[in-house]
């Protein structure tokens, strides 16, 4: 696609960003990465912050051994760091880490520990930078989706239908609802570029009813849109059945046939995309290694589902699909928060 180079407008965006996340001179930033990392992405995350005062140091580490029969994408979990003690110790002892890791920390079991000494994470998707330029955090996207978060909290039950046919509940009993747009400005948080969610990890057994992935849905681990609709079954979380006639179902269902624990068919989160510069289309302009789809997870009204790792649910395995979908109605306890795909209330 476009050429890799050190662009100054990269430069002006990556301080853009860094100033919303408050870093200080003179606080110490990390910046993780590794053997496969996109190496530009780590070049700019250093001229910004050395721009900005910051004392800064890399951490590059060796991209591990494929441990899968398939390959591994859109996962959010970075496997680079491998609990190594030495490791953890200098990045939380810092006060910012700028994370360039080809899947990211956001699920990773080690981000606790990065976080426990009050480090703030930001997390640069491996996306082109042209994609991060188009989709930088905001202020008023950030202030929206904690509300969008605090909705979450709040309700007892949310539902999700479609005229495609999704008509699915989930109960949000004691479940925490999470929203950002990106932000890491708070000792202890975590930002991620692109962004702009409200999600919710539910709790066991609490997913029940149908999903269909229509025409013009997403496939993020695949990075592809749907041409034919893919039917899925929900049973106190975990996929029963998947129907489908096309080649997309097909591919859906191979790729899950991989994993034997059943975690693998298990819902991880759930919620909405609250970006307005985010686009559904947008991915169709760039080859694969271009993009993670992250702006796609974000783009405003879609609803986001993943099956996977589920941490408030005790559930862990690798296999990992993002599907956000269009034209979804979104319901908390009645009240409409997205209705087929476009954003209601406070939260527009």
């Amino acid at each position: 696609m476009h050429a890799e180079r050190i662009e100054g407008k990269w430069i002006a965006d990556f301080v853009e960003v860094f100033q919303l996340c408050k870093v200080k001179p003179g606080e110490v930033a990390a910046i993780l990465s590794e053997t496969q990392s996109r190496p530009l992405l780590a070049d700019l995350a250093e001229l910004a912050l050395t721009q900005l005062g910051l004392e800064v140091f890399h951490v590059r580490l060796p991209s591990p051994r494929i441990q899968e029969a398939v390959p591994l994408r859109s996962t959010g979990t970075s496997l680079a760091i491998k609990g190594l003690e030495p490791v953890i110790q200098a990045l939380s002892n810092s006060q910012f880490i700028v994370d360039c890791t080809v899947e990211g920390l956001l699920h990773s079991v080690e981000r606790n520990a990065l976080l426990s000494k009050g480090a703030r994470i930001m997390m640069i998707s491996n996306e082109h930078p042209e994609i991060l330029e188009r989709v930088k955090p905001s202020v008023e996207t950030h202030r929206k989706s904690m509300i969008g978060g605090q909705l979450i909290t709040a309700a007892s039950t949310m539902r999700v239908t479609s005229e495609a046919g999704t008509d699915l509940t989930v109960d949000l009993s004691n479940v925490q609802g999470r929203g950002s747009a990106g932000i890491a400005d708070q000792p202890g948080s975590f930002g991620y570029w692109p962004a702009g969610l409200c999600i919710c990890y539910p709790s066991n057994g609490s997913v029940n009813g149908t999903i269909v992935l229509d025409r013009g849905d997403l496939n993020l681990t695949f990075k592809r849109y749907l041409e034919s609709p893919v039917i899925f079954h929900f049973e106190n979380d975990f996929i029963t059945h998947i129907e489908g006639n096309g080649l997309d179902a097909e591919l859906i269902r191979s790729y899950y046939a991989n994993w034997q624990e059943r975690e693998a068919y298990a819902i991880s989160h759930v919620g909405w995309g609250m970006a307005k510069g985010a686009r559904w289309d947008s991915m169709i302009m760039y080859d694969k290694r271009d993009t993670n789809g992250t702006e796609q997870r974000a783009f405003a009204g879609n609803f986001l589902f993943s099956t996977g790792a589920n941490p408030a649910a005790g559930r862990f395995t690798s296999c990992h699909f993002d599907y956000p979908m269009r034209n979804c109605t979104i319901s908390l306890d009645g009240n409409v928060v997205v209705e087929k795909g476009v954003l209601q209330g406070e939260l527009a």
